[in-house]
């Protein structure tokens, strides 16, 4: 999609509104692709596994999620996004970080490799001692490959990136799934958890060709300190109140695994959609917004062009699958999975408001605004902790509410300080998303009452899907929504592209 399309570059010269056109378009499409494969590959391999699994054994994993996302971040320690945003990066200063990277990596999968104990005890379960004593060995692995990621995505190579992270996704799915039919439970996914890890890092270093000069400089890594503390905390609030979740559930609630399974897995395939857009949009924006960032007017253009593209798909996709959950579910997971139905679409609700999220911050970091970035995390999780206290009495289900409450008053909080930034206010963000969201929840409730009186899940889900694709289409080109253009201009330069290639 040409997200920039039609934006007026005026304030550049025309070889480097071209360059950024360019490399934003290739980067888009090639960041999409990896993004959409690695979540087919997700799907395909997730279906399989929970045919075969128990909501249990996947509530043992879910667990232990905010532990291995909360020393993932660590591990970064915010510096991959500073070398992001630097124009030039010395050999000794990546080297510096990779020490760095993979020695704080040791040390933590140290601690928690002691404290395993603690955790069985924590979660009331024996098995979660083994299992997160060899589940941690991943953050070593993924430490291992930070460096050569972040060189990758400077040289914007996500053709690169696509390749790698689908051939480990593919081998580590193989070997689970036939793990799984083998009966050895919970280790299926565990053992797919090293696998990816462990060959997405081996894949990078083969194909990044880098390696770490015998260099570890404390003055080159107090020289990121700066951008890259902010970052870390902010990063480390956002991982420990992403995944907090499942570690509520398993602690408070009774039947505690089966639950936290239901829940890990609603949240884990709603999210499978946007975290495609979130991904593709933000890996783009890391490229782009840096680029323009002293560019107030040019900047506002083009977060005004994201937040339409990020409507125009996001708001049906979440209308859609809140309609076709329960059927979905069933054809895909079989009749066992459907007690993780009303999370899903309760969480739906939430999952579509998430990528504007990504683009507001990547805009903050462009600025080289963290201290806005670390000031909205702070506000957001306070609101968050009291959100979780206020609706905790109604269980799962007010635990799930608490959270798309909570997404959609951080965005009104991120897009406050966007005025400030750039000029783009909460009425510039409703005037560009909400006649999407409007037109795809009328066309996902014609969808409903038209086939309110079908009972065979496979037509139900090909009718609705069809159907509501097609009439939301229908709308958005009836009322002439900008998004629509820009796909009916890409459409017909294609055509003529080809027709060119033909004569």
């Amino acid at each position: 999609m040409r997200i920039f399309a039609g934006i007026n570059w005026n304030s550049q010269p025309l070889m480097a509104e071209s360059t950024l056109k360019h490399k934003t378009t290739v980067s888009l499409f090639w960041s999409f692709a990896d993004k959409f494969g690695q979540q087919i590959i997700n799907l395909g391999t997730g279906i399989i596994l929970m045919r075969i699994l128990d909501p249990a054994e996947y509530g043992l994993i879910g667990a232990l999620a905010i532990f291995i996302a909360f020393s993932g971040i660590l591990i970064d320690s915010g510096f991959t996004r500073a070398l992001l945003n630097r124009k030039t990066i010395s050999p000794a200063e990546y080297s510096t970080v990779f020490y760095f990277n993979v020695g704080l990596a040791i040390l933590l999968y140290l601690i928690l490799f002691a404290a395993a104990p603690l955790l069985a005890e924590l979660f009331h379960d024996p098995r979660i001692e083994a299992i997160s004593k060899v589940l941690f060995l991943s953050l070593l692995f993924n430490a291992a490959g930070i460096i050569q990621q972040t060189l990758l995505i400077r040289k914007a190579d996500f053709r690169g990136m696509t390749k790698v992270n689908m051939t480990a996704l593919l081998i580590a799915g193989t070997v689970a799934i036939a793990m799984a039919f083998s009966g050895y439970g919970v280790w299926a996914l565990v053992v797919q958890t090293l696998l990816y890890a462990f060959f997405r890092s081996l894949f990078l270093w083969f194909y990044s060709k880098w390696t770490p000069l015998k260099v570890f400089s404390i003055r080159l890594l107090r020289s990121f300190s700066g951008l890259s503390n902010k970052l870390l905390l902010t990063s480390l609030i956002s991982a420990i109140f992403n995944n907090i979740y499942p570690s509520i559930i398993a602690f408070f609630f009774p039947n505690a695994m089966k639950q936290v399974g239901y829940y890990s897995q609603a949240n884990k395939y709603q999210e499978i959609p946007f975290g495609i857009l979130s991904n593709t949009y933000r890996q783009v924006s890391m490229l782009v917004l840096p680029e323009i960032n002293e560019q107030t007017e040019r900047l506002k253009r083009v977060v005004s062009k994201m937040i339409k593209s990020l409507a125009f798909l996001s708001f049906p996709i979440g209308f859609l699958m809140i309609l076709i959950a329960e059927p979905g579910f069933v054809f895909l997971f079989k009749e066992k999975w459907l007690p993780a139905v009303p999370y899903f679409q309760v969480l739906c609700l939430a999952g579509m408001i998430s990528p504007f999220a990504f683009v507001m911050n990547e805009l903050f970091i462009a600025r080289e605004k963290a201290d806005y970035f670390l000031g909205v995390e702070i506000i957001k999780r306070v609101l968050l902790i009291l959100l979780i206290a206020l609706l905790f009495r109604y269980g799962i289900m007010g635990l799930a509410a608490s959270w798309v409450i909570y997404t959609w008053l951080t965005l009104a909080i991120s897009l406050v300080l966007t005025r400030k930034l750039i000029g783009y206010t909460l009425t510039d963000f409703f005037r560009d998303a909400f006649p999407y969201a409007i037109l795809a929840f009328v066309s996902v409730a014609t969808g409903y009452f038209i086939t309110l009186r079908i009972h065979q899940n496979m037509l139900f889900l090909l009718i609705n899907t069809v159907g509501v694709s097609l009439l939301y289409l229908l709308l958005c080109s009836l009322c002439k929504l900008e998004m629509t253009r820009e796909v009916g201009q890409w459409l017909n330069n294609k055509r003529d592209e080809k027709n060119n290639r033909k004569a």
